[in-house]
């Protein structure tokens, strides 16, 4: 196998910085020139740290996940936040293969992919071999359950011949195959590597999702894929490692990789990355509050509505947030303050009053203040723009509440109300007095909102296509993204999804 110099010191360059390649570099170095000069370790920690252009912040995967559905909206405020109609495309399910956010979500998986791999080629150690193993299954994973077909090479395979390309059902087994097959030789920890738990959580949600990569439309729930997900999650819950955290938004806060008792595996803030965590606080905070923010995303009010006033995953001080700005965790909404309790002003001098209701297109007077912002992420104001939240990828109370509904789904609606009830005790909320798919859909929603799941759900419990705030009911080929016009003129193998 021939590979090209130029193309693998481009993707390397960031880790040979300080590396004195002592050798005469022509147009191609063939595979044991290769393995002098590459190292698994060094792939392995390139393949980790390129999770944050393709995992993290709004343009890709995020967006699509939770613009498409009915937890969040890009409101375009005059002549703010219009983007070539990229975030109205998102909300109205109006995609096209040439969007932005389906490219780059499309190629930075294919990169996550095609790094992973290479860890494998070049004489990875057991244990890199089995994280590697593990991250391409979560990268086929994502991009079998975005695009429905997933291009592909085995490790050594001639680059220059284009990779053959399969199925949903075939990828998702592939990641079964591969996730069982790493866990022996993964670390217990931490939750910034892949590790036995991560594997074993996305082995959930292949067994929990297999019925929709089968039929998207009208899917079909196998007992026994469903015993796979209790089993998993009895595997993980009888470690014992794991807690449902007494404040909600450790899980999310700076330094949550050390404070949270939930999260099983995250995504490492690299400083300076492109995809900056800081996003997920930047993009709803108005220019007035503390940090000055861009004044654009929102949730909508329906959603909003759906969580109890007492319930703490809707709204809480956070000590080193609220006391620092006045900005509160979770969902702002009404009047802002400082942290002196001072009432914030727009930049008109009107009150700052965040309002519930929002939509797609804003004009007038109105344009600063519509829509409840979310604060997920309690805000870093100590490292600024290279803020220490890690980017949750898999934590506990998804463990659990797949557990509940893997179960009522397999005709246990009392065992799986029993473990909703345990979140939303811990979460200050009241018990439930029953429990089905409508109730399930609900509490998943305001214990993962957003967090990249609601349009995977949405799907999995058959409201995706429905109407909702400034939503009109869609068309089925929105049930999958199309594949980029780029990647189908390269690749014979590939085929445009149905409907584009």
């Amino acid at each position: 196998m021939k590979i090209n110099k130029l193309f693998i010191l481009v993707m390397l360059s960031g880790f040979f910085a300080c590396t004195d390649l002592k050798e005469n570099l022509n147009d191609d170095l063939n595979f044991d020139q290769a393995d002098e000069v590459l190292d698994a370790g060094i792939l392995l920690s390139g393949a980790y740290s390129g999770m944050n252009g393709v995992y993290h912040g709004a343009g890709g995967m995020w967006g699509m996940n939770e613009h498409s559905s009915d937890e969040a909206i890009a409101p375009t405020r005059g002549g703010d936040w219009d983007d070539n109609g990229a975030w109205r495309a998102l909300c109205l399910h109006s995609w096209s293969p040439e969007q932005v956010d389906v490219v780059n979500s499309f190629n930075g998986l294919l990169g996550q992919i095609f790094a992973t791999t290479q860890v494998l080629t070049f004489g990875p150690t057991p244990g890199q071999e089995a994280e590697a193993k593990a991250l391409r299954a979560l990268h086929v994973y994502n991009v079998a359950d975005l695009f429905g077909q997933v291009p592909f090479r085995e490790p050594g395979e001639d680059l220059l011949k284009a990779p053959r390309v399969m199925s949903a059902d075939e990828a998702i087994n592939l990641v079964i195959t591969e996730a069982e097959a790493a866990i022996p030789n993964l670390p217990d920890g931490p939750a910034t590597l892949a590790n036995k738990d991560m594997a074993k959580v996305l082995l959930m949600k292949a067994y929990l999702n297999k019925g929709v990569y089968a039929d998207r439309a009208a899917p079909k729930f196998d007992n026994g894929d469903m015993q796979k997900v209790i089993t998993l999650a009895d595997e993980i819950i009888n470690s014992g490692k794991y807690s449902l955290a007494t404040n909600y938004f450790d899980n999310f806060a700076p330094n949550n990789n050390v404070i949270s008792t939930e999260n099983i595996f995250t995504s490492e803030n690299v400083a300076g990355s492109r995809s900056n965590i800081r996003f997920y606080w930047f993009c709803g905070l108005h220019y007035n509050q503390n940090p000055s923010g861009w004044n654009g995303f929102s949730t909508l009010s329906d959603f909003y509505d759906s969580f109890e006033a007492v319930d703490s995953r809707r709204s809480a001080d956070y000590p080193g947030m609220t006391d620092v700005s006045g900005v509160k965790a979770g969902f702002e909404v009404g009047q802002m303050v400082d942290q002196n309790g001072t009432a914030l002003l727009d930049r008109k001098g009107n009150p700052l009053i965040f309002t519930p209701e929002v939509k797609l297109v804003e004009a007038g007077n109105n344009l600063e203040v519509t829509g409840i912002r979310v604060m997920k992420y309690p805000i870093d104001y100590f490292h600024g723009d290279n803020a220490d939240n890690d980017l949750v990828i898999f934590r506990y109370a998804d463990v659990l509440l797949m557990k509940a509904e893997a179960m009522l789904r397999n005709g246990d609606a009392a065992g799986g109300l029993t473990i909703v009830n345990q979140i939303r005790a811990a979460r200050a909320a009241t018990a439930l007095g029953s429990l089905d798919l409508t109730a399930m859909l609900a509490e998943r929603g305001r214990e993962m909102y957003w967090e990249g799941w609601r349009r995977q759900d949405l799907i999995r419990f058959g409201k995706f296509l429905n109407a909702w705030q400034e939503k009109p009911a869609t068309d089925a080929k929105s049930l999958i993204f199309p594949i980029p016009s780029s990647a189908l003129a390269v690749n014979p193998n590939l085929a445009q999804n149905p409907g584009y």
